[in-house]
């Protein structure tokens, strides 16, 4: 056991020794995540200024296919929308069935 003299300096010790492992164990883990979560955000921008893109060039392809006329550009946009709900809808279903796999 140690004596009344050397409590301090275990005090101390203890002291340094439960920071060092609240650094280890909790500050340097929350880091790599904040990392990894920045990346996964900068992935979703990506992917969603993509999907906006790819969307556009899709009514455009399908606006041009259609004969000429204010009611053909209408339906353009419908087919347009109709598929990307569609699109939407099957990632939510393809996104659920993984989450109860995983």
């Amino acid at each position: 056991m140690a004596g009344p003299t050397e409590l301090p300096e275990l005090i101390k010790e203890f002291t340094n020794m439960s920071k060092e492992y609240l650094r280890q164990e909790t500050l340097d883990p929350a880091k790599q995540l904040g990392r990894y979560a920045g990346f996964a955000v900068g992935a979703a921008v990506c992917f969603a200024i993509g999907a906006v893109l790819l969307s556009i060039a899709g009514v455009r392809l399908i606006i041009d296919a259609l004969p000429e006329g204010p009611n053909w550009s209408a339906l353009g946009y419908l087919i347009t929308t109709v598929v990307l709900i569609l699109l939407s809808a099957l990632l939510v279903k393809l996104g659920a069935d993984d989450r109860k796999r995983g």
